[in-house]
């Protein structure tokens, strides 16, 4: 019988699953390093979501790892590379998250442009004030969207009814482009977009993405959504721009201050652009929950236990 660790807490469906191939799973969540390096050569699988680093050393004590599943879309916590060089296949879940990333992009952006979230503060308080929170729409706008996976696709899907043009920008992909979705190339998106959203996954290549080069590079003043992560987008650049007014609004599910966990943000004196995000009426915020909805949390451990099933049978 092939024996899978989890590692993190997740939805039931994980673990009865594969238990229901024929899998041991055994629930050791809350383990430290430390204690993940003894338990580990034992197990056959792991199942992580993102409290611990997968580390070389951590993959070199396990000699009959054969597959590591991450209950999430990114895998900027697994050296992939050398678990793969190692033989061992690493999967994620970017399919469970999909919809819940798009429709809380979308919240966030139609809460930005509409001042809900002052307008709300301001009648509970007894003010109301309206041509003051007068809104802007989407439809007429150019919206960019930088990265056309599973999240940045799920976005273009929910924006179909409004009436705005959608231009898209992978550098990995081609051909995609459909009815409602042109594949442009950066200058396009330049030259053209009233409102970028950024769905890259973490690597080198997009560590600070969103800089100040890039925000420069628009021809309109722009509105800025990242529900990708925190360190795909300069902090300080982004509030530079605010000031001028480059910057519009941003919406940001994801900041670079953020633990490597995503539970909170690093516990020490916030520096002065978060403080200044923090004041900001321009700027919306939530704490990673963008993929982070009851339907997701299944579908992902759903998917996961599928896709380890199917390599490990």
């Amino acid at each position: 019988m092939k024996k899978i660790l989890c590692i993190d807490s997740n939805h039931n469906v994980l673990h009865e699953t594969l238990m229901q191939q024929g899998f041991e799973c055994d629930l050791f969540w809350n383990k430290s390093n430390e204690e993940l390096l003894y338990l580990i050569p034992n197990y056959d699988g792991l199942v992580i979501r993102s409290k611990i680093k997968i580390t070389k050393d951590i993959i070199d004590s396990a000699p009959n790892l054969k597959c590591i599943g991450r209950v999430g879309a990114g895998m900027e916590n697994i050296d992939v590379d050398y678990a793969q060089s190692k033989g061992i296949i690493c999967v994620s879940a970017p399919e469970g998250n999909r919809d819940a990333v798009g429709e809380h992009a979308l919240g966030m952006l139609l809460m930005l442009m509409n001042n809900l979230k002052r307008a709300d503060n301001e009648v509970r308080n007894g003010v109301w004030k309206r041509a003051e929170n007068r809104g802007t729409e989407i439809s007429g706008k150019t919206i960019g969207i930088i990265g056309y996976g599973n999240m940045g696709s799920a976005f273009a899907k929910r924006l179909q009814g409004f009436d705005c043009t959608i231009l898209a920008h992978d550098t990995y992909k081609t051909n995609f482009g459909n009815d409602f979705v042109k594949e442009a190339s950066l200058i396009e998106i330049y030259n053209e977009t009233d409102i970028i959203s950024i769905h890259l996954p973490l690597t080198k290549e997009t560590d600070y993405y969103i800089n100040d080069a890039f925000i420069s590079s628009f021809k309109k003043n722009i509105y800025i959504i990242n529900t990708a992560r925190g360190n795909c987008l300069n902090t300080a650049d982004l509030v530079h721009h605010i000031k001028s007014g480059k910057v519009l609004g941003a919406c940001l599910d994801v900041l670079e201050y953020e633990s490597v966990s995503f539970e909170n943000m690093i516990k020490t004196a916030l520096p002065e652009p978060m403080l200044y995000l923090l004041k900001s009426e321009n700027v919306i915020l939530t704490p990673h929950i963008a993929g982070w909805t009851y339907e997701s949390n299944y579908k992902m451990s759903k998917i996961i236990a599928e896709k380890m099933i199917e390599v490990m049978k």
